[in-house]
């Protein structure tokens, strides 16, 4: 049986015979379209070649397109496991014509491949083309000898591709494969066509035409786009009507059920298949830098890990799982996506630890629907009121809730659990909100347009001479600018460094030989080369077409150099210390400082920072030269050299190197960088952390100094050491004792204080007073003031063991404020939720939410004249719970 590794390799060579360059799949992360969550085809990379903004060396392409849909417009997370052709993750195979070869070539470029490499009988093929596309319909009948029979018009927008509401767009042609009448379903265009029986394998789009404000024009030089999803021709090519059957699959099918001790039958089937497919999609976003969180790209990762877990919980496992299917994915698809091996290890600890941390939720909540389930009493719909308590209460999320009733045939009443929700921030977002980009105003493109690039000098030289191209006042193009105008300027030549790849631009002067003087507060980079110097005239009058001279700020400029090197020091520093898995999520170069954000799931701890230190200011003292290389992406990309999260690039790239080759001859920084550096790495002076904090779930930042700076700062942290021991009459090592001798002994005092003030409340009052009957169960209420919330902890302990059996709710004043606590006794938390208890009560104090388990709890408000009202209200809660 031809495998799926074979399918692939013969897609790529045989287009890369037919005169195609082969290039690699770009991220899931989409980097040039922030419109899309993920990549989702083989186009999404191409985007910005297709609409003429974008010029690569090759005019023919082919690649196979890591892809997931899961999120979104196009969103196939639900169908998953329940389905033979639905995915999260699958490979998109596609060939692109960027203006070379049009329809005839195309068209026989597919009939070949299909029906000679791939040896498919023409019998078994089907052709559909876009109702007014009579010059593809001749095309395929003359390439493929079909009639009108087999070749069928769609009279819909299902066959007419377009790139947005303007830009290029353009006909389709898609050719299916007949599994025969052994299957259902019809051919495309008839009420069956949703079966199964007719395949779409491939999808051939024709980008002849531009969509403009004023119309449809034709495009002066028309495109090809296609896309054959691997997993499904390989279904074809190895005689299955299943793409779980595939090879590929099927191996990571198979360990799942052999390490889980659990069989691939009938009830478990689709269990195994969900957490097959899902592990593909959670490698791979974990590989290209996605960490699961609870925003954005982060949390529909973290959806779908939680989607397999639950699926794991149905096989009978109840530890971390998914991880060990790691290694036979990496075995199985490591070669043509080496990212994938390289984060093997990061991959298995990110996905151990989601796994530990979402389990005990995931039982419980299973738990909790199975007995709710077990008490509804009709129908087939939860109510919503469930489902929020799910959600709210014990963080199960609704996804998941709708994912257990599916194979029950139920579903959740979702405008009841909206309502519900109310003013919650809703995290599960239905689309992606991408954020715009206030300088590529309109006008920019014009100015570009007539002026063209600005060449940029400044890695050679901080003084160059230029020509005044453009001057703008409030984004209006003006021939003159005076004393105190604010301008945008922009030369011909600049050695001004603009803003980009987190460094900060360059301020300095430009004066012209009239005594002009401009002084410049900023250099940003735009539309690829478009300097843009934001100035204001200082002395003088400067006209369009002044020759200038330009000078950087030298000491400004040398110190952002050596922040700029030394965060490269630093990413491969982290890299070596915490592991593969880091990858850039942002960073900011100035004069002052550097700061760094990365993926990490975890804090780093100040050994970690000690080591990740030492390792910099070794390669420092090294004063190794720090080398600059122009190549191609690929031979960079090959070469080992780190392309930075959310960078576009273009074919050629500036590769940064520093410090020794090691033994594999790969140097200790190598990244694709177009900052500005130091000459050697000596020239950093001295590197330093001084801060590491959260930014988000899975993302750590680093903020450091280099130089002077640097030495500045270890300083002042000596000078406060100094003060601090002169403070506690010690010496400098002496510090740590006496400190933890003084929390001892305030912790010993504290201990002697509470115990005297519980001893005191028990001489004062008679327990027993605070006990009252709701029903048969014992409600114990109490009132304090200016309590101490450990003290509160034991009051209610000692309460509950008082009382044996009921529920204990203290309130506590505090100057304006109101907290309270919630305790039920271990033989009735099951049936009533001090949670619960604590956010009803606090509600009607004025306060939000209430957190805890559901033995105890504890909340707060600022009504204090609602306390007796509240007791009140919270005896009826319990007296309706106890009587359900």
């Amino acid at each position: 049986m031809v495998s799926v590794r074979d399918i692939r390799s013969k897609f790529l060579e045989y287009f890369n015979k037919n005169g195609h360059e082969i290039v690699n799949s770009s991220s899931l992360v989409p980097q040039n379209d922030p419109s899309l969550l993920f990549t989702n085809s083989g186009m999404v990379q191409f985007k910005n070649v297709f609409t003429g903004s974008e010029v690569r060396e090759y005019n023919r392409a082919v690649t196979t397109q890591k892809c997931v849909r899961a999120g979104g417009k196009h969103n196939d997370l639900d169908n998953v496991g329940y389905t033979t052709r639905h995915h999260t993750f699958f490979e998109m195979l596609g060939n692109f014509s960027f203006g070379d070869y049009f329809k005839d070539e195309a068209i026989e470029l597919a009939w070949n491949l299909i029906t000679k490499e791939y040896d498919l009988s023409k019998e078994k093929l089907l052709i559909t083309i876009f109702d007014e596309d009579d010059e593809s319909e001749d095309i395929w009948k003359k390439i493929s000898g079909f009639d009108d029979s087999k070749i069928i018009k769609i009279k819909s927008d299902d066959n007419f591709w377009r790139m947005g509401e303007f830009g290029p767009c353009g006909p389709c042609s898609e050719i299916f494969f007949d599994h025969g009448d052994k299957v259902f379903g019809g051919p495309p265009g008839s009420k069956d066509e949703n079966g199964d029986r007719f395949v779409e394998i491939w999808n051939l789009v024709f980008m002849q035409y531009e969509e403009k404000n004023d119309g449809r024009v034709l495009l002066p030089k028309p495109s090809i786009d296609t896309g054959m999803g691997l997993e499904r021709i390989s279904a074809i090519l190895q005689g299955k009507t299943d793409n779980y059957e595939i090879d590929l699959i099927k191996k990571i099918i198979l360990k799942s059920s052999e390490l889980s001790n659990s069989p691939v039958n009938r009830d478990k089937k689709v269990s195994h298949r969900v957490i097959a497919d899902h592990l593909r999609s959670t490698s791979f976003l974990i590989a290209d830098g996605v960490m699961p969180s609870n925003e954005g790209r982060g949390y529909v990762l973290r959806r779908i890990m939680r989607r397999a877990m639950r699926h794991v919980h149905i096989i009978g496992v109840k530890d971390p799982f998914i991880y060990k299917l790691v290694p036979i994915l990496v075995s199985e698809m490591g070669d043509i996506f080496p990212e994938l091996k390289r984060a093997e290890d990061s991959i298995k600890k990110i996905i151990k630890k989601e796994e530990q941390q979402f389990n005990l939720t995931l039982e419980r909540g299973l738990n909790i629907l199975e007995d709710e389930l077990n008490n509804l009493s009709q129908g087939n719909v939860l109510p919503g009121e469930i489902a929020f308590k799910l959600y709210d209460t014990y963080g199960f999320p609704l996804d998941l809730t709708q994912d257990a009733l599916k194979p029950k045939g139920l579903k959740v009443d979702l405008e009841s659990f909206n309502t519900h929700m109310k003013k919650q921030k809703e995290v599960a977002r239905a689309s992606w909100k991408g954020s715009g980009d206030k300088t590529h105003e309109e006008i920019w493109f014009k100015v570009k347009d007539k002026i063209g690039s600005t060449i940029f000098s400044g890695y050679e030289e901080i003084q160059s001479d230029g020509e005044v191209l453009a001057i703008l006042i409030d984004r209006k193009e003006n021939k003159k600018a005076s004393v105190g105008d604010k301008v945008d300027l922009i030369l011909n030549n600049t050695p001004f460094y603009g803003e980009s790849g987190g460094q900060i631009g360059d301020i300095g002067e430009i004066k012209t030989k009239n005594n002009c003087v401009v002084d410049v507060e900023d250099t940003i980079k735009i539309l690829d080369n478009l300097y843009i110097h934001k100035c204001i005239i200082r002395n003088g009058e400067l006209i369009l077409g002044d020759m200038v001279t330009s000078y950087v700020n030298k000491k400004r400029r040398l110190n952002l150099a050596a922040n700029h090197s030394a965060t490269h020091l630093l990413h491969s520093a982290l890299r070596k210390v915490l592991g593969s898995h880091v990858n850039q999520k942002g960073s900011l170069v100035t004069d002052d400082k550097l700061r760094f954000d990365i993926s990490h799931p975890n804090q780093i701890s100040f050994q970690e920072i000690i080591k990740i230190e030492n390792i910099v200011n070794h390669e420092i003292r090294s004063n190794q030269l720090v080398n600059t290389d122009t190549m191609d992406y690929d031979k960079a990309f090959k070469s080992g050299a780190l392309a930075l999260f959310g960078e576009k690039y273009s074919d050629k790239v500036r590769v940064v190197t520093m410090g020794n080759k090691n033994s594999d001859g790969e140097y200790y920084s190598s990244e694709l960088c177009g900052g500005t550096h130091v000459t050697r790495t000596g020239d950093i002076g001295f590197f330093k952390i001084i801060n590491e904090s959260s930014v988000s779930s899975g993302v750590r930042r680093i903020e450091a100094l280099t130089g002077e700076k640097a030495i500045v700062a270890i300083q002042k942290d000596q000078n406060i050491i100094l003060d601090i021991s002169n403070e506690l009459k010690t010496s400098k090592i002496g510090i740590k004792s006496k400190i933890s001798h003084i929390i001892k002994q305030k912790k010993e005092l504290e201990d002697k204080i509470s115990k005297l003030k519980i001893e005191k409340l028990k001489i004062n009052d008679d327990e027993n007073e605070f006990i009252r009957k709701i029903n048969s169960l014992n409600f114990y209420n109490r009132k304090l003031i200016n309590v101490n919330s450990g003290e509160i902890r034991n009051i209610v302990d000692n309460a509950k063991k008082l009382i044996q059996s009921g529920v204990v709710l203290v309130f506590n004043i505090n100057e304006d404020k109101v907290s309270l606590v919630v305790g039920v006794t271990s033989d009735l938390s099951k049936k009533i939720n001090a949670v619960e208890i604590a956010k009803i009560a606090s509600a009607n104090v004025g306060g939000k939410g209430g957190g805890g388990r559901s033995d105890f709890a504890q909340a707060g408000g600022t009504q204090i004249n609602k306390i007796d009202e509240t007791v009140i209200l919270v005896e009826k809660e319990i007296y309706k719970i106890i009587n359900r």
